[in-house]
Order: C-alpha cells, then sequence, then structure tokens
C-alpha cells in the first residue's frame, strides 16, 4: 500500500512482511545493512559498526554520488520506530525526515511503514530530489528489506 498526503509532502508506503520486529529491525538500525535495501538506489556504503542505540545519535553514509551526509536519529524506540533527518557531514539538517515503523501482527509477521516527510524542507536546492522520492521508490525500499527478513 502506498500513500501521499499533504500535496505530495509526506509519501508512505507499507506491507505485512513474514518476519519479526526484532529482524527486521536490525536490518533497519544498523546502518551497514541499509545499502542492501535502499530502493532509491541512493546508498553506497556505511561504515560497520554505528548501530543506532536512541534518539540523538549520528550514523555516516556514503551516497552513490560519493557525498557523505550525517543522519541525526529524531526518533527511536528499539524495535518499533526509528527516524532520522539526514544533512551534509557537520551541517545543520534542512527539515526531511525518514521513519520506519514496525507493527506486530503476529510472532512472525510485522506489519512495516516507510515514510519520507519533506514538509519542514525548507532548502531550495533539494525540493526536486525530494518531489523525486515517490512512494513506489519507498514501496521498493519496503519490498527489497521484506526479502531480506523473510530469506
Amino acid at each position: 500500500m502506498t500513500e501521499t498526503t499533504d500535496q505530495a509532502r509526506v509519501v508512505r508506503a507499507s506491507r505485512d512482511v513474514a518476519a519479526s520486529p526484532g529482524a527486521i529491525f536490525e536490518l533497519i538500525a544498523d546502518p551497514a545493512q541499509q545499502p542492501r535495501w535502499d530502493g532509491n538506489d541512493n546508498l553506497a556504503q556505511a561504515e560497520v559498526g554505528q548501530r543506532v542505540r536512541g534518539v540523538g545519535d549520528v550514523f555516516t553514509t556514503t551516497l552513490t554520488t560519493g557525498a557523505e551526509r550525517d543522519n541525526h536519529i529524531v526518533e527511536f524506540e528499539e524495535g518499533r520506530r526509528i527516524a532520522w533527518n539526514p544533512s551534509e557531514r557537520d551541517k545543520t539538517p534542512p527539515g526531511h525526515l525518514w521513519r520506519w515503523e514496525l507493527e506486530p501482527i503476529d510472532d512472525t509477521h510485522t506489519r512495516v511503514t516507510h515514510t519520507y516527510d519533506w514538509t519542514e524542507l525548507h532548502d531550495e536546492l533539494r525540493q526536486v530530489r525530494a518531489e523525486a522520492t515517490t512512494a513506489d521508490k519507498l514501496q521498493a525500499s519496503v519490498d527489497r528489506l521484506a526479502a531480506l527478513a523473510e530469506s
């Protein structure tokens, strides 16, 4: 299921996954795993050992362009929710947010919802890229994540 709201500034995708919330969360909270399921094909790598543990953590990723991004954790509930604001290295985040929410269905199934929210993005240079981040790209991330978690 995909959804776009607030004049396309909040984009969501979700699906039910045949895996526990804990198994799925490990793939999200460990940045080194993120390039494996990135549906935007934007992430090249992240160093091992950056596993997110709480709000205030910052992890760094390298994009396919070679640019590095700091990702500031702003929401965190172990096994259930994680969200971050990306920024250029050592800069203030420009106002967009990536969020993952995991809702247990039963012991072996989880509803996974991925959200990209750019309602607070005020950097005009990033607007085109934000507009290009569509629900189908988020769904690709959810589907790739599901394939990894279910294997």
